[in-house]
């Protein structure tokens, strides 16, 4: 072994030879158990950051560790690459508006796009080291997904759980889309609360609102019954400021006593209480905003204009006309898209949804068929059940995206789904090849796509090749594990438990690993669209070392958000140099060891292979519970501590002198220092698989019966001698005490002391007996005493 570690070296050469003998494979005739991941896609939106090695190698991790524990472990990988966040990529790199190109121009654009991200990204994980097995690479957009997803819609829309109808629907205007309850997100902005008096017959009545350009939009206004100031005025009419109409007054709970001035005005739409309202009620529908976020051409006074600037015109107009009687500036929680950060309307279109609102108990229910790590993320779950107001909108009047396979009869209007045999289909470009039941041969295509979500709510479906071909449902369903992080609960595990449920009554998985962020700043996590990651992976892992970032990956508990500066790779850099080193001196101690002889091991050769052994068992049950960063530590204790800072300097005169302390001692040395340097190559491969499969393969791989480190299995139903672990840290104890006296009185370590005391009990005289000489060379003393 060479005297310095050169990663860029070892790394590519260890990755090759990995995708050379197909180290990583799932192997479908495996009689072992299988352990199946379900991977999330990431989205082709731009660059990987930092963010997303942390929490994608955090589960790598765990397809190691697995395969290590002698599981088949089906390690998949895909790219989410449909979409609006997609789209959006395409039109910031090629400079384009996919409205200004015709569709399948636009689409060509997309597909050239992908591929070229998706080869960087794909490049990324493995020079991560990433022991996916790519055979099994899937992308939302390709055929198969396409067909599995069409084929979910298909299934729901004729068991009656996806239906088409016109209603108010959440609407960005920015992205000109219908979106999802899942896709909003909460802002605080500030903004301002304008008192306008509307006349109820002779008396002025003060109506507070933040939206005063949806005036034209007002149906009612709304009182709490509770309300002394206003129960006069319930069954009355009101007369809208500016327009001059008369609207109803009505009283609903609903209404808070403390906000605003009491009475609310209901407009088509403010917010999904106005929804709430417009259905209850029955009011009519006056439009006041258009898809493109302009107010309609009819509309007195501000038609054409955005909504900002018909906001000011209106407050300018009612200040004007003394109908303004007060504007208080405050902070308002505003609901903006998720993609874009625009304040999110609703207006009135027709979509597709999947019930989800008449099945809240089934899916709450669900929570509690789910192992969840950490155990509290099942609360955020829970709680995102719990508060659904919308059915799920899965339609969206956007490009690329996997078509949604219906037909509408041209004379009848009746809705024809494609027949499964022919998926997937674009209804743009095809008919469906059989008459409506009215006899008509002539369709109208539907032109929106599925939302994203409900191809990615399928993945478990296409990792099992779903109805199709070589389907593998029955090895792989339910999956063994869902990994993902927290911020999308509420869109990915809850729409494909959704799915599941469905389609076939049981979970998607048995476990889900619920990962944190990796944050810039306090508060602020590392995202592709903030570009606030201080360096890109690539250079990243150029400079120093995919063992080092994978490393650094794995320090943090499960679920907790983290923060990343280069700082933090120094610890990362000093334990990769530390376990080189500690190798090198162990292989050049075991030339000529003899694996096959019966050795009678020293005491404290015993307490290092024990205690090696009550590491692995600890470590065992924290990745089973997928606390990598836990597991980790626990192993970094007994390395750096137990093996390299006690053991390796109490038997290094041992090594060196056999004839001083004799030869079966040092073959007894020798046999600990093997058991536990290959334990430790184990331990470390699923952190760190470059490096230890490089050391393995340089002197370990002659002595074992695998090709790869990887391939081999962690100790397991270990009997653990408690008793030889207690002789060790009592003779640890005594080491630390030498070396504390000879510290405060300012002597080398290697300096000679005239006597070391120890002080045991009965049952440890003997053992303490045994080891009096490695103790006399550790602690560079002429003599030790041994009192009970």
């Amino acid at each position: 072994m060479q005297k310095k570690y050169d990663f860029t070296q070892v790394e590519k050469k260890m990755q090759h030879f990995w995708k050379e003998n197909a180290i990583y494979r799932f192997d479908t005739d495996s009689q072992n158990e299988t352990y199946s991941i379900d991977t999330p896609p990431p989205t082709v939106s731009g660059h990987l950051h930092i963010g997303h090695i942390f929490s994608y190698t955090q589960a790598e991790m765990i397809a190691r560790f697995k395969r290590m524990q002698g599981y088949n472990v089906f390690y998949p990988f895909g790219f989410d690459d449909n979409g609006l966040p997609t789209e959006r990529l395409v039109e910031k790199d090629e400079g384009v508006i996919a409205k200004n190109l015709s569709r399948s121009d636009f689409i060509k654009k997309c597909m050239n796009t992908t591929e070229k991200y998706e080869k960087k990204f794909k490049d990324l994980w493995q020079s991560l080291g990433f022991s996916v097995d790519w055979s099994l690479q899937y992308e939302t957009i390709n055929p198969t997904a396409q067909r599995i997803s069409q084929k979910s819609f298909i299934k729901l829309f004729k068991e009656g759980k996806a239906y088409m109808k016109e209603s108010p629907v959440l609407w960005c205007t920015e992205c000109q889309t219908s979106i999802a309850q899942a896709e909003l997100e909460t802002m605080d902005k500030d903004t301002n609360f304008h008192d306008i008096q509307f006349m109820v017959g002779t008396e002025k009545l003060l109506v507070a609102t933040t939206r005063p350009e949806l005036l034209y939009g007002c149906v009612c206004l709304f009182v709490n019954p509770a309300d002394a100031r206003y129960t006069k005025y319930i069954g009355k009419s009101a007369v809208v400021p500016l327009y001059n109409y008369t609207i109803p007054i009505f009283a609903d709970e609903k209404v808070s006593l403390e906000k605003g001035t009491g009475v609310v005005m209901c407009a088509t739409f403010g917010d999904s209480t106005d929804v709430e309202w417009y259905e209850t009620h029955k009011l009519p529908f006056r439009k006041v905003i258009l898809p493109d976020g302009t107010i309609d051409e009819p509309v007195p006074f501000i038609g054409g204009l955005k909504v900002i600037a018909a906001r000011k015109q209106i407050i300018k107009l009612l200040a004007d006309s003394g109908l303004l009687s007060e504007s208080k500036n405050i902070i308002h929680s505003v609901a903006v898209h998720e993609r874009c950060g625009k304040a999110i309307e609703i207006l009135p279109s027709k979509q597709w949804y999947i019930d989800i609102l008449s099945n809240k108990e089934l899916f709450l229910k669900a929570a509690d068929q789910l192992n969840w790590y950490p155990a509290h993320m099942k609360s955020r779950y829970i709680l995102w059940v719990e508060n659904l107001k919308w059915d799920w909108c899965i339609s969206r009047q956007r490009y690329f995206g996997v078509p949604i396979p219906i037909w509408y009869c041209k004379h009848c209007g009746n809705v024809i789904p494609a027949r499964e045999e022919i998926l997937p289909v674009n209804p743009l470009e095809t008919t469906p090849n059989r008459p409506c039941a009215c006899g008509c041969n002539e369709f109208i295509p539907e032109h929106s796509v599925l939302d994203t979500w409900a191809t990615s709510s399928v993945t478990p479906q296409i990792n099992a090749k779903w109805e199709e071909e070589n389907d593998l449902s029955d090895k792989l369903f339910p999956m063994s594990m869902r990994t993902q992080a927290h911020e999308i609960i509420r869109t990915w595990a809850f729409y494909t438990i959704v799915k599941s449920l469905y389609h076939t009554g049981k979970m998607p998985w048995k476990d889900i690993m619920i990962c944190g962020f990796v944050l810039a700043k306090k508060g602020e996590k590392i995202s592709k669209s903030k570009s606030n990651a201080e360096l890109s992976p690539p250079a990243l892992i150029e400079t120093y070392s995919a063992d080092v970032i994978r490393y650094w990956a794995a320090n943090a508990r499960l679920g907790t958000d983290t923060f990343f500066s280069v700082d933090e790779l120094g610890i990362a850099k000093r334990f990769i140099t530390k376990l080189w080193n500690a190798s090198k001196f162990s292989i050049a101690h075991l030339q000529d060891i003899d694996l096959t002889a019966d050795v009678k091991l020293m005491p404290v050769d015993r307490w290092i292979i024990h205690r090696c052994k009550q590491t692995i068992v600890k470590v065992t049950k924290l990745l089973n519970r997928y606390e990598i960063g836990s597991a980790r530590h626990e192993i970094d204790d007994f390395f750096w501590k137990d093996l390299c800072d006690y053991y390796l300097e109490i038997v290094k005169e041992r090594l060196y002198q056999p004839e001083m302390h004799g030869y079966e001692q040092r073959r007894s040395a020798q046999h600990a220092l093997y058991d536990c340097m290959m334990n430790m190559l184990k331990l470390y491969a699923i952190y760190v698989p470059h490096i230890t499969e490089y050391i393995y393969q340089a002197f370990f791989r002659q002595n074992e019966d695998s090709i790869s480190l990887h391939t081999l299995c962690w100790e397991k139903e270990m009997l653990i001698d408690e008793e030889i672990i207690l002789f060790g840290e009592k003779l640890k104890g005594i080491i630390a005490e030498t070396r504390k006296y000879k510290s405060e009185h300012s002597l080398s370590m290697k300096e000679e002391i005239p006597e070391v005391v120890v002080m045991t009990d009965d049952q440890h005289v003997d053992l303490f007996k045994q080891t009096v000489k490695d103790i006399k060379a550790c602690c560079k003393a002429k003599e030790v005493r041994i009192l009970t």
